[in-house]
């Protein structure tokens, strides 16, 4: 790597003492949000009228909601370390979810530290316990579902008197499973499922549980808000978003857009006109570069990530024109390494063993609550109808290729990989998701063996 990305060194005393130069108008508070499994259509800023996210809704309303924004990889760990990195997967080294980012590599709190800002971590911001490696200046409650993160933030900032700006993450494990044990409201007669969703009453009735957790989540978005625009000024920069798709088939542990494709919205006042959209593509690896360019700073030109700042502040209405993304597995469950290219229009898949059963956490650990309790009956359904059988059937078994026309299919269900009218485009895509591969390094390394067989039910 060039040496702009390791370490920290004297180019961090350096950028500092220029930043200290700064004027503080010039340095935003900055409050980052992150939701845990949030598709982005499961909100209320995206027009889903199922769900309340009365809070969300409100700080759409006060800044910019961006209708392209995807993830480097679709679960947490990779994911989140893409964010802290600026960096995708293989550059970073956290392909797998469980799997820490190289130890070498310039991470975003020393950026933002040079920079001049205090920077804090609570809850669930890195992955759990990798949260430590990032170089935070106080990090608390990084565990499973702990409950404590958003009230230990929100305490935490009453008392604090740091005279420098702050960066305060916070991250909610909402709506992670385990989803709420009751509906807390939402009648699962009235929920809407995804498209390629088996309509059975155990998948509405934790449908509804899911939208519960997502109101779980808005609350406490709502309580970190009210906090730090009462102490920290309504002039602070706050960015929401979410790691990755919902724990639902198609979504987490995928490249369709249900998986990697998440709510980013921006408020700050001032700077970003309120109750706008854009639809500029961009990526979670860009958060550092565009947090570091608002912070006063210069972000680092080896990096993958590109700052979507002049967006923000009305300077340019675009930011990228094709979207890689990545997944490799998930500790040993859910081995099946696909990479994908997006463009404005098309989205490229490449199932690198097709031959390998596609399998996760959802039907494999039969006895959880939540994926566990309602996948078993898409299967039970998939015995008598037909159109139950096909989903099953494409959950299962994935094509080497898959090719969809976005503008005519953006739910994704018609693969035109092997039409021979898109033979161009197929090969356009298949070229450039190839030298974007070579570009990275990425050879689609595994750690663990796949499961070979979908009746392989695994208790856990």
């Amino acid at each position: 790597m060039v040496a702009c990305i390791v370490g920290a060194g004297s180019a961090v005393a350096a950028s500092g003492q220029q930043a200290a130069s700064s004027a503080p108008s010039a340095r935003p508070n900055l409050v980052i949000f992150l939701a845990d499994d949030l598709g982005y259509k499961d909100t209320g800023p995206y027009r889903n009228r199922d769900v309340r996210t009365p809070n969300l809704d409100r700080l759409a309303a006060q800044g910019v909601a961006f209708d392209r924004a995807f993830v480097a990889s679709p679960a947490c760990a990779p994911s989140r370390a893409a964010l802290l990195t600026g960096l995708m997967p293989a550059r970073n080294g956290a392909e797998a979810n469980q799997v820490a980012p190289h130890s070498w590599i310039r991470k975003l709190p020393s950026y933002l530290q040079a920079a001049g800002y205090q920077v804090v971590a609570f809850g669930k911001v890195a992955h759990y316990r990798q949260t430590g490696q990032y170089g935070f200046d106080h990090f608390a409650h990084d565990t499973f579902h702990d409950p404590d993160g958003v009230p230990a933030a929100i305490e935490w900032l009453k008392k604090r008197r740091d005279p420098r700006p702050l960066a305060l993450f916070v991250g909610s494990n909402w709506p992670h499973v385990p989803w709420p044990k009751t509906s807390e409201g939402y009648d699962p007669a009235a929920v809407g499922l995804p498209g390629k969703s088996i309509d059975t009453p155990l998948t509405r009735d934790a449908r509804a549980r899911y939208y519960a957790a997502v109101t779980r989540m808005d609350t406490e978005l709502g309580q970190v808000l009210e906090t730090s625009d009462r102490i920290l000024g309504p002039r602070t920069m706050v960015l929401f978003t979410s790691d990755h798709g919902a724990q639902w088939p198609f979504g987490k542990w995928n490249l369709y857009d249900t998986g990697t494709r998440v709510p980013l919205v921006v408020r700050w006042s001032g700077r970003v006109k309120a109750g706008t959209r854009s639809d500029a593509m961009v990526s979670w690896v860009d958060i550092l570069p565009t947090l570091i360019d608002v912070a006063g700073g210069t972000p680092p030109k080896d990096i993958d990530g590109r700052s979507f700042a002049p967006v923000l502040r009305g300077a340019g209405s675009t930011a990228r024109t094709e979207i890689f993304t990545t997944h490799t597995n998930d500790g040993k469950v859910n081995v099946y390494p696909m990479r994908s290219v997006r463009t404005d229009r098309w989205k490229y898949i490449r199932n690198q063993h097709p031959e390998w059963v596609y399998t996760t956490h959802i039907d494999q650990f039969v006895d959880r609550v939540d994926s566990g309790t309602y996948f078993p009956s898409w299967r039970e359904a998939a015995k008598t109808d037909a159109r139950a059988r096909g989903i099953v059937a494409s959950y299962y078994r994935r094509p080497a290729e898959e090719l969809y026309d976005l503008a005519a299919d953006p739910e994704e269900t018609r693969n035109l990989a092997a039409d021979p009218r898109h033979a161009e485009t197929l090969a356009q895509l298949r070229s450039r998701l190839d030298a974007w591969q070579r570009e990275q390094g990425d050879t689609m390394r595994l750690d663990a063996p796949p499961h070979l067989n979908e009746d392989r039910t695994v208790t856990k």
